[in-house]
């Protein structure tokens, strides 16, 4: 092929890369696996110890449907539950909140108390399994349910493993599922840091995203920039909260998406690992390593699955798992080929979870750390994708700060333009979509798939009734009092929280207070 191609972040690929084309000063810029900057990996053994920890995103339906999907992922091999959570569970409202209607269980399972999530986690050892919850602005929420069914079966905080989401400002930016204002969703996220760290010290707080970001149209340079900028946010929303830095940075984790260029991915995530490592170092005075560690979750590209001959996405699915791997992820999620339909069955999970385990076990991955270190291709990459990410990065300084750039709308209007790029390409047939714009067939084989029971919505309703009926209302009014008092005061929001939650207020109530307290977000009109 004589046409030049050009990566996603609008750099030209050139057809032959040589030892010219290596940035300066390679030797510092790499460093060795484990040790500063990180380029080469967080950890000086990275998989030849271990592997990576596989995940498999689920969530449908009522909990205890969900359930059963977790103790089949686990009898498969995988080997942390990641939990997608419905609609009106992200927003903060009850199963039978009229806002809710039509949208309870289908994009998640539906958790409306402890009661739910007590359910969702039944028979499941929280000591043994990581869990990671996606789930934002009642992210605090969710994560003191799971520690308060933890407590129920006699796990500590301090033995329990996972990741909440928890990152709002990408909410604001490219998904929408925000509550709060920007100040005080920062707040509660410095709020959760600081809890963790005294309750349940081994809980990674949030997992700062730039996943969503892509999935909207983002270049890997954006995602990568954008998201470390909300890092940057969430560093000095901490340290105004009085925490030190190497008592929560350790705990920052991110979330990245996989592409199928895989060679640009492979460069995209060395340098978010080198960017990172010198801001939290030079700019925040981080003196734990693990402060300056970037260390993240991988999810393969959702938005480049496609409903037309989807058996293609397992192939799809493959080469993204293998970028994730070959740029050092620390877990990896695998899309099911079946979900540009529906909610992926259980043999298309099952599927997914066989692709990673033939990467980690089937091929020679495992056998060293950082097999493209000082390929001319990548390096040179990387160092493009470095200074592209820096660049944006100091325009969204040039804002104030990441949240004033997101309230005049810089980040949505760059991502916004990236995305019409990648449509128009798309229809002219420049970018070649396999199935859909070229090697297309006239029909594709019928497929059935899986559906979510439309009386879980009555369901739920009469769950939240009886808990209702059945609870303590006065002691459930009195620790929502207390969480009223604290969110107009100063004091950390998340242990009168945990106690109405005990007492068995619904997360619609919780939120519902907040809401009192704090108002509710809405996006300016300028953009």
């Amino acid at each position: 092929m004589s046409e030049r191609r050009s990566s996603e972040s609008g750099f030209p690929i050139k057809g032959l890369y040589a030892a010219d084309d290596l940035p300066e000063g390679l030797d510092s810029r790499l460093g060795a696996p484990g040790e500063f900057p990180y380029a080469r990996g967080v950890y000086p053994t990275m998989y030849t110890s271990r592997p990576w920890t596989m995940r498999q995103y689920a969530g449908f339906g009522t909990a205890t449907e969900s359930n059963a999907r977790y103790h089949q992922l686990l009898r498969a091999g995988t080997m942390g539950l990641s939990v997608a959570f419905d609609l009106p569970t992200q927003m903060g409202y009850d199963s039978d909140d009229p806002i809710a209607h039509g949208e309870v269980g289908k994009v998640g399972v539906a958790i409306d108390s402890v009661e739910d999530m007590r359910l969702l986690f039944a028979g499941i050892p929280l000591d043994k399994v990581s869990t990671s919850m996606t789930i934002n602005a009642p992210g605090s929420v969710l994560l003191l349910l799971y520690q308060l069914v933890a407590e129920e079966s006699g796990v500590e905080g301090s033995a329990l493993n996972g990741t909440i989401q928890n990152d709002i400002l990408k909410e604001y930016i490219a998904r929408g599922t925000y509550i709060f204002p920007p100040k005080p969703s920062l707040r509660l996220v410095a709020d959760t840091f600081g809890y963790c760290r005294k309750e349940v010290p081994k809980w990674n707080t949030i997992s700062i995203s730039g996943y969503h970001m892509a999935e909207a149209g983002a270049t890997p340079a954006q995602e990568i920039a954008f998201t470390l900028a909300n890092g940057v946010e969430y560093v000095r929303a901490a340290l105004a909260a009085g925490l030190a830095v190497d008592d929560f940075a350790p705990r920052l984790s991110f979330f990245f998406v996989a592409r199928t260029t895989l060679l640009e991915e492979v460069a995209k995530f060395r340098a978010a690992r080198r960017i990172w490592a010198r801001l939290m170092r030079d700019d925040f005075g981080a003196k734990n390593p693990k402060s300056m560690m970037l260390r993240f979750h991988t999810q393969t590209a959702g938005v480049q699955l496609t409903a037309q001959q989807p058996e293609v996405n397992l192939v799809r699915v493959a080469v993204q798992g293998l970028a994730a791997v070959l740029g050092g992820t620390q877990s990896l999620h695998t899309n099911s080929f079946d979900e540009a339909i529906a909610l992926p069955t259980e043999k298309a999970a099952r599927l997914a979870l066989r692709t990673q385990q033939v990467l980690a076990y089937e091929t020679d991955l495992t056998a060293t750390v950082d097999p493209f270190a000082g390929s001319y291709v990548v390096e040179a990459m990387t160092a493009e994708i470095e200074a592209a990410v820096v660049e944006l990065m100091d325009r969204v300084a040039d804002h104030g700060s990441a949240v004033d750039a997101i309230e005049v709308g810089f980040q949505k209007r760059e991502i916004e333009q990236s995305a019409y790029r990648i449509a128009q390409e798309i229809d002219s047939g420049e970018r070649v979509v396999v199935g859909l714009n070229r090697f297309t067939i006239d029909t594709d084989e019928p497929y059935e798939p899986l559906r979510v029971d439309p009386t879980i919505e009555a369901t739920q309703a009469e769950r939240l009734a009886r808990l209702r009926a059945e609870r303590d209302g006065g002691a459930v009014e009195r620790a929502l009092a207390e969480l009223r008092a604290a969110a107009e005061g100063t004091e950390n929001v998340l242990f009168p929280m945990k106690e109405a939650l005990r007492a068995r207020a619904t997360v619609g109530e919780v939120c519902g207070t907040l809401r009192q307290v704090w108002g509710t977000y809405r996006p300016s009109d300028r953009f």
